[in-house]
């Protein structure tokens, strides 16, 4: 350890070796098909290491064929470029993936582990029939590399936080020995960290890397191993909500279009490329022109809402919210698709598709605010399309199918003595929007919209039996408060003119005539 130290206080920064590095375990047992390793040191590092100590491209390569394992890719990690060049694997044809994540201060952020978990997912599904493997690295293989697999097990098996934990654990012992990131995990997770985990000490080969012959700190510019800041504080705030705020994390580009597609799917649409048109039914306005389907054909009445339109797109690895310009943010959440007699559910929901809209209640009395999401619609269940189906069946499913299963599992849990979920903890909570026969409008509009505890701005009128018809549906009609109507224009200069447009059922028409004046 002392030639370590020694070789590492007289290298040049950039061929300096990581702390810890040369006694650290090259790498753990496979995880499915991902192996948790430390970093690769590339030849340039050779005069540091001894050659029984050396792991460099070419060590890893034949240690895996040892094992019988072909590496298909890797998944660096570290912050840093310095260890080795990228191309050194694109030669080998190994695909390189870089996911840069700070090693101190912070735990990896949540695109990062969105990103990483929809490349593994990608990779293992176009490999599906070629057996290779995932080679995964921060500098050590331990506290950003475990954090990430267990983001992937969390995402793609039906398991709790600590099941992941150990089974990472198992892999590459000791397993993450920073409490912060185990913390973390919980956290994003919503589950109560059990009494008995407890977060392994550092490593001897760590511990006594991180100082030098007088004692002091070491530190790495990739280094994982220093404490990371504190947790966001989840207790509730005076922090004003408001409908323009951005909910969720953004996720990767390629899995916003695979998402996209499967929208497109669902609401039996043709394939639109990468464009960006939100899909989603929308309402047209009341006028005398459609009066008259009022008494042809059956409706039921709701409130329109004055909040922001989301559809909802469920899915094991997480549940997204779909904005107007057909944008995905990952949320978390749980939703358990059937419920047994000891309360949790054995399945979640796979490629739900909701449309609703966000609301912010404000509670009488302590005028506390809380998000909402008013679920009125469901166009797919585990990945089958529902939209020709009855808006009535459609309705009842979602409460048979999404809110009922949730609040049975929350009951449950609220009444065991060892919490496995901590509802309360998510984002935003859910309710089915209710819907009246057309007698009782008049009811809806002077006692129930004043009793309600978002602001409404009008009804809307839903065909009984319609099914979902995406983008303008001429069937499904709003009403607005006269003092609440507003009319959309697009002012535009196309070649020094001056042109004014009406948007009138999702079109342009052009305003002939007529002109824009801006006071002076």
């Amino acid at each position: 350890m002392r030639d370590e130290i020694y070789l590492t206080k007289t290298q040049k920064p950039s061929s300096r070796l990581p702390p810890g590095w040369l006694d650290c375990p090259a790498f753990g047992r496979e995880i499915g098909r991902i192996i948790p390793s430390k970093v690769p040191l590339d030849e340039t590092f050779n005069d540091c290491v001894l050659p029984g100590k050396r792991y460099s491209l070419r060590q890893v390569l034949h240690q895996q064929k040892v094992l019988g394992r072909k590496l298909g890719m890797v998944i660096d990690l570290t912050n840093t470029t310095r260890y080795y060049s990228s191309s050194d694997w694109r030669k080998e044809g190994i695909k390189h993936v870089k996911i840069p994540c700070k090693g101190r201060d912070a735990v990896p952020d949540n695109e990062s582990c969105h990103l990483f978990v929809y490349e593994v997912s990608q990779f293992l599904v176009r490999q599906k029939d070629v057996k290779k493997y995932i080679l995964v690295h921060c500098t050590h293989g331990f506290n950003r590399t475990g954090f990430m697999i267990i983001h992937f097990l969390m995402r793609t098996l039906p398991i709790s936080v600590t099941q992941a934990i150990k089974i990472f654990t198992d892999a590459r012992p000791p397993g993450i020995y920073k409490p912060d990131y185990i913390d973390a995990l919980y956290a994003f997770y919503h589950e109560e960290k059990p009494e008995m985990v407890v977060c392994p000490v550092t490593p001897e080969w760590k511990r006594s890397s991180d100082l030098d012959l007088n004692g002091d700190a070491m530190p790495d510019i990739d280094d994982d191993g220093g404490p990371a800041l504190p947790l966001p504080d989840n207790r509730e705030t005076q922090i004003s909500l408001s409908n323009d705020d951005i909910l969720g994390d953004a996720v990767p580009q390629d899995q916003q279009g695979d998402l996209r597609q499967f929208c497109y799917q669902a609401l039996k649409m043709a394939p639109r490329g990468r464009g960006t048109h939100f899909p989603g039914s929308h309402p047209v306005s009341l006028n005398r022109d459609n009066l008259q389907l009022l008494r042809q054909r059956y409706y039921y009445a709701t409130w329109k809402a004055d909040g922001t339109r989301y559809m909802m797109l469920i899915t094991m690895g997480g549940c997204f919210l779909i904005d107007r310009h057909f944008n995905f943010r990952r949320v978390q959440m749980r939703f358990p698709c059937t419920h047994t007699d000891e309360g949790v559910a054995k399945r979640v929901h796979h490629f739900t598709l909701l449309d609703g809209e966000m609301v912010i209640d404000t509670l009488p009395g302590t005028q506390k605010q809380e998000r909402r999401y008013l679920i009125y619609d469901m166009m797919a269940l585990n990945g089958v399309s529902i939209v020709e189906q009855p808006f009535c069946e459609r309705w009842r499913m979602i409460d048979k199918e999404v809110i009922g299963p949730r609040n049975h599992e929350r009951q449950h849990i609220c009444q065991s003595g060892n919490p496995y979920y901590r509802y309360e903890c998510e984002p935003f909570r859910m309710r089915r929007k209710n819907f009246w026969l057309l007698s009782t409008v008049r009811k809806v509009l002077k006692e129930l919209i004043p009793e309600l505890s978002h602001e409404a701005d009008g009804l809307i009128f839903q065909g009984w039996l319609d099914p979902y018809v995406p983008l303008t549906h001429d069937g499904l009609l709003k009403w607005k408060y006269p003092e609440m109507n507003s009319v959309d224009f697009l002012f535009e200069v196309v070649d020094s003119r001056e042109l004014l447009y009406l948007h009138e059922r999702g079109k342009k028409k052009l305003m002939e005539g007529n002109r824009v004046v801006f006071p002076g």
